[in-house]
């Protein structure tokens, strides 16, 4: 018999979350998301929409809506740092007669956030409730007993199933003592963001760069910002052996700036961030009538602009399944729903990431060679070149992932 109780509680108001509820509101769903922050959080993370995401979002009708305020791009760049030399070009519009959309949308994943809640949420079957804080679950025969703070003090409420979709300090995680395996990189990253034009000192830029160097890689991306110029990211390694307080610095910052890109005056920087960064997969996926998705379910370095993605391709698949489980049918279902997504994660999100970067910070002289003289012979014939692009479109991950049963 389908449960009477058919509320799902999505616990955090991010990206993944909310593509979540909004899959789930569309399958006539009725649900909460709970965000501990007082208010959308504008946050500097995730900017890429690969193409096989742009598909899953137009099946919910919104890629039109985001279009026109993101970055169009289909090109993508590796350079070698050190000699300045481009060494491989990849154009998604090559691939035009076989995906939908032959590009990636620069979008924000704050925007993305923000255009999701700004149009669906806080109706009656789709409650999104900001400054609540999960505290507590307790799974029941048909349910689970939900505890959280909100402005008005301890509060709770049943749900049918509970989303972690929480970040890779997931509470839900926690909660329901699911472990979290990988590694953290022993270096940080930082992230700084410029309204200068990059491309007027560098015309060879194209809106996604990935500059290859053993002493300092560095990827180099446009966004829209909150301007019509835009803004540059440069995101960087930092060493162990430097303090975040002196990364931040501006002095630091320019010294950075100045030794990707040389140029006469200062470059104006409009923010700054450091952050550690983790490989790591969630064991499962699901326990109970708990489940997993997004940050919470797998984190990994951000070269290749997958997290987020493959976050996105966890809420599509979960809600696909979890629809039919309320409708009635078994809840072996999720289980399924956490051996594929799972594989996903760790095949192709976590080994990709994982190739990304030590293709762009390899030290080995000869090695270092051979993998840059691979990636222009892979871009240079078209067979190799749409290999690479559809897995590293994630493509490929949701074919693959499909597959298991």
């Amino acid at each position: 018999m389908p449960n009477q109780n058919t509320r799902v509680l999505v616990v955090g108001a991010g990206p993944v979350g909310m593509v979540c509820a909004l899959a789930l509101n569309r399958h006539g769903i009725p649900v909460t998301v709970l965000e501990a922050e007082p208010a959308p959080v504008k946050d500097q993370r995730a900017a890429t929409i690969h193409p096989s995401t742009l598909e899953m979002l137009d099946e919910l009708g919104v890629t039109e809506k985001i279009r026109d305020h993101s970055l169009l791009s289909s090109i993508y760049r590796f350079h070698d740092r050190p000699t300045g030399e481009v060494v491989a070009e990849f154009d998604l519009g090559r691939l035009k007669d076989e995906i939908r959309f032959p590009y990636v949308l620069q979008f924000e994943q704050y925007k993305l956030t923000a255009a999701i809640s700004a149009e669906y949420a806080n109706e009656s079957d789709f409650d999104v409730r900001f400054s609540h804080t999960l505290t507590g679950l307790t799974e029941t025969a048909d349910g689970v007993e939900v505890e959280y703070t909100s402005p008005a003090g301890p509060e709770r409420m049943t749900a049918a199933y509970v989303v972690g979709c929480d970040g890779g300090r997931s509470t839900v995680r926690r909660l329901a003592g699911i472990e979290f395996e990988g590694f953290t990189y022993p270096e940080r990253f930082i992230k700084i963001a410029t309204s200068f034009d990059l491309q007027s000192v560098k015309p060879d830029l194209v809106y996604r760069n990935y500059f290859s160097d053993p002493n300092e890689w560095a990827n180099v991306f446009k966004v829209r910002g909150e301007s019509p110029e835009g803004l540059w990211r440069v995101i960087l390694p930092i060493g162990q052996d430097e303090d975040d307080a002196t990364a931040l610095s501006p002095t630091r910052v320019e010294e950075r700036l100045q030794k990707f890109l040389p140029k006469s005056g200062p470059y104006h920087v409009e923010y700054r961030d450091v952050y550690g960064v983790n490989q790591r997969v969630a064991a499962t996926f699901r326990q109970g009538r708990v489940l997993l998705a997004g940050d919470s379910a797998h984190v990994n370095n951000p070269i290749g602009g997958m997290g987020m993605n493959g976050g996105i391709h966890d809420a599509v698949n979960l809600t696909e399944k979890l629809a039919k489980v309320l409708a009635g049918a078994a809840d072996d279902l999720l289980d399924l729903y956490s051996r594929q997504r799972r594989h996903a994660a760790v095949n192709y999100v976590q080994a990709q990431t994982i190739a990304n970067k030590r293709l762009l910070e390899e030290r080995d002289p000869q090695v270092r060679q051979q993998k840059l003289d691979e990636m222009r012979r892979t871009a240079e014939k078209f067979d190799t070149a749409r290999a690479y692009m559809r897995r590293a479109a994630l493509f490929d991950s949701l074919q693959d992932a499909a597959a298991v049963v």
